[in-house]
């Protein structure tokens, strides 16, 4: 089981070597799933080597969307064939994102934590309504410049009752520019449970999000690369559509 494990690494390591990452990155994310279509999914960390990349510590199980993935607007060159990521497909993207910020309910972020954190304020929503002009951004009702009416049709309450967002992370999908449409909100959060699937985002235990915020350093460049296994040797970092 050791030498099976070892060389599924050793496969992943090959495998970003030959995405083209940019070398100012250093650290990488990488979530695989089985299939387009699989809710679950496994989470390695890699650093930057003088060899290449290199696996950091265990894996760990995380789960997606309730529908598996589909190709989003990333860093990554458009890939032809598999499925578009859109708004209210319970897909999470699949592709090469960058990270930031880090969220949460309480004041400061988690101790040993480099990331960017913003403090989740009771009047805070993340706009999923294609039609409104905040379409895919954070917006806080506390500000007196907004108003009710820039969160469009049911937006996301951030600091929900259910506590997933306790800690998380955003991923940086659709936002530069933003096309109507393409999806929103998405973030690394705390599951319910392994067999609990998620509307877009991902997500895993508690115990291994807070390990993995602390973990990621900006001044790395961290990227998270999210794909099938199967997708892996198709992705390469180029001029994507919105980069």
């Amino acid at each position: 089981m050791l030498f099976l494990l070892m060389f599924f690494l050793q496969a992943l390591e090959m495998g970003l070597n030959a995405v083209h990452i940019p070398s100012d990155t250093d650290q990488i994310v990488l979530v695989t799933t089985g299939s387009w279509s699989s809710p679950s999914g496994t989470l390695q960390r890699f650093a930057r080597s003088n060899s290449g990349w290199r696996a950091v510590g265990p894996g760990f199980p995380v789960v997606v969307g309730r529908n598996g993935l589909g190709w989003g607007d990333g860093l990554q060159a458009e890939v032809i064939g598999g499925p578009q990521k859109s708004e209210g497909d319970s897909r999470a993207p699949a592709g090469v994102f960058r990270f930031g910020p880090a969220f949460g309910y309480g004041e400061k972020p988690p101790q040993g934590s480099k990331m960017p954190f913003r403090h989740i304020g009771a009047q805070d929503y993340w706009v999923d309504d294609p039609l409104s002009p905040q379409y895919n951004q954070w917006v806080s009702l506390d500000d007196p410049a907004n108003n009710a009416a820039m969160l469009g049709e049911s937006p996301e309450k951030m600091r929900r009752e259910d506590g997933l967002y306790e800690f998380g992370m955003v991923v940086q999908y659709n936002a530069s520019p933003v096309v109507k449409g393409r999806g929103s909100a998405i973030f690394f959060h705390i599951w319910r449970g392994p067999g609990s699937a998620t509307v877009g985002c991902t997500a895993m235990a508690k115990e291994n999000l807070l390990a993995l915020i602390r973990w990621l350093d900006p001044a790395k460049k961290p990227l998270l690369i999210q794909v099938p296994l199967d997708e892996l040797n198709r992705v390469k970092i180029g001029n994507a559509p919105g980069q």
